[in-house]
């Protein structure tokens, strides 16, 4: 066989499995266009815009933009909310998936059901029901305040009522869910040799420097990659806010995509959300950078 004919029968083969390689692709390829990609388009259009879905929308420029960073009060106050929960709530969330994840990286009869159980919350927490369920725990009339009446302990306000407190009952609510980093975490303890901890333990090392010189240290790309994911979870964090609160008492609760959703289905402000939602991936992207930036001084890779 001649090289042209060699070679046109390889630019067939290939030609036909680069066809089936598509059309296999085709139906994500067709989801991610025209359910991510097209609507992201339309978004960055509509956020230099006037828009309130019952008329056409005006073009305006950056008016959306400098409106919203000069002079708008309920972003500021919307975006401190949302960095105070973050901060609060991620470390919490980690380190308890953490000590939880130890506790479960063990060899024990029904330990698999455990690991299940723990799990349910990360599941439910972030649904409707919960939400509800935690309003009539923390609320007015709720379980909480109902045990404190009965123990002789009257509150004026329940938790969800004072706005120095209803924050921490959304913060707490996150913490609970704290299933899927807890098997994140659990998934890199079994990859940690158990040499290491049997030289360390022959050495006269305690379980606690254990955890410190040689859990934590193996354990950080795992800890990057929770950090990243629960941060990026916490910036979007609406349901709890929304069903809980709606945003009070004082707008004390009021998280940047709730107030995001007001702007667009309450005040009917699209092009003006859509210009807070694109601030909100930016914020995102910019956090991420950092953190992957950061990861060269405290991120310890086998290789």
């Amino acid at each position: 066989m001649s090289d042209s004919k060699a070679a046109a029968l390889k630019k067939n083969k290939f030609s036909d499995d680069t066809k089936v390689g598509y059309l296999l692709l085709a139906p994500w390829l067709f989801g991610f266009i025209f359910m991510y990609v097209v609507p992201a388009a339309m978004s960055i259009y509509y956020s230099f815009t006037d828009y309130n879905l019952l008329s056409a929308p005006q073009w305006v420029g950056l008016q959306n933009y400098i409106t919203i960073f000069t002079a708008d009060k309920m972003f500021r106050k919307a975006l401190g909310v949302t960095f105070l929960y973050v901060f609060i709530m991620v470390p919490l969330r980690l380190a308890f998936a953490l000590f939880v994840a130890n506790l479960l990286n063990k060899k024990h009869m029904g330990m698999a059901f455990y690991r299940v159980l723990y799990y349910i919350p990360s599941i439910v927490g972030g649904s409707i029901a919960v939400s509800v369920v935690w309003k009539q725990v923390f609320g007015n009339k709720g379980v909480l305040m109902s045990l404190l009446s009965a123990l002789g302990i009257e509150q004026k306000y329940s938790l969800l009522g004072n706005p120095k407190t209803a924050l921490y009952v959304i913060v707490l609510m996150g913490v609970w869910q704290f299933g899927s980093c807890m098997l994140v975490f659990l998934s890199g303890l079994k990859q940690i040799p158990n040499s290491l901890y049997e030289s360390a333990s022959l050495d006269g090392a305690s379980k606690l420097q254990q955890f410190w010189k040689i859990t934590m240290p193996m354990l950080t790309p795992t800890i990057f990659f929770n950090l990243i994911q629960q941060i990026i979870n916490g910036f979007r964090v609406f349901t709890e806010s929304y069903v809980i609160t709606n945003g009070g008492p004082m707008n004390s609760t009021l998280t940047y995509v709730l107030y995001l959703y007001r702007s667009a289905f309450a005040n009917f402000h699209m092009g003006y959300s859509c210009a807070l939602a694109w601030i909100l991936v930016a914020l995102i992207g910019v956090m991420t950078v950092i953190l992957f930036k950061s990861q060269k001084s405290w991120v310890h890779y086998e290789g």
